[in-house]
């Protein structure tokens, strides 16, 4: 361990350490991921890995965390930048949704690596509650429902939502396809009083599809 290493603060060597093992999983995949192998590929003592993360569920759940992050600030900027009408909106989480099953491919991998991991399916309800509320918050301006009843209709929406992206991993659709039907979907759930091609022709594109970024 390098003198330059042990000046770091404890976020920033975390920082470091799921920045390393990103790269592992990236490179090698999630068997190649233990607590030993991103000691020796960070550079650092064992009792520091152990430290930060306990087990090795522990940083793979620590990576799934980080990942959700990352894809939640990306979509909360790409809606603020978004012009305010449904049919943006909904687009903005449509191109979220499928940037990140596309373009994280780690997710889906973490994921299976923890399945059956109690903390792993408590962790992913919570994030699926949370993206949830923020579905609905972000809608309910252009919707006729209660909130409730608002909240639920994106709970099937995001249901939709797994079933599409199953059909775009086996090469039924294209993204685009992927995002136009996800986008019709929740326009014509929230109860807008508009018509769904309508609101969904005349949405711009706030930030580029997953399509393009695969090209």
């Amino acid at each position: 361990m390098t003198a330059a290493s042990t000046r770091l603060s404890k976020q920033a060597r975390r920082e470091q350490l799921l920045d390393t093992a990103m790269t592992i999983v990236r490179a090698q995949g999630t068997d190649s991921l233990t607590l030993l192998t991103l000691a020796e590929a960070a550079g650092v003592s064992r009792p520091i890995v152990y430290d930060h993360f306990g087990t090795r569920p522990g940083l793979l759940l620590a990576l799934y965390r980080r990942l959700d992050e990352r894809h939640r600030t990306a979509a909360e900027q790409a809606l603020r930048e978004a012009a305010p009408t449904p049919g943006d909106t909904a687009r903005v989480m449509s191109v979220a949704y499928f940037t990140c099953a596309t373009d994280m491919p780690e997710w889906n991998a973490i994921s299976a690596a923890l399945k059956g991991n109690p903390e792993m399916e408590a962790a992913e309800h919570e994030m699926l509650a949370g993206y949830t509320d923020w579905m609905a918050a972000a809608l309910l301006p252009y919707s006729g429902l209660t909130p409730e009843a608002l909240r639920l209709r994106c709970v099937g929406a995001l249901g939709a939502a797994e079933t599409i992206a199953a059909e775009l991993n086996r090469g039924r659709a294209t993204v685009a396809d992927a995002v136009t039907a996800l986008t019709d979907l929740i326009v014509g759930g929230i109860g807008t009083g508009a018509g769904v091609g309508q609101s969904v022709a005349g949405a711009s594109r706030p930030y580029s599809t997953g399509e393009s970024r695969r090209d």
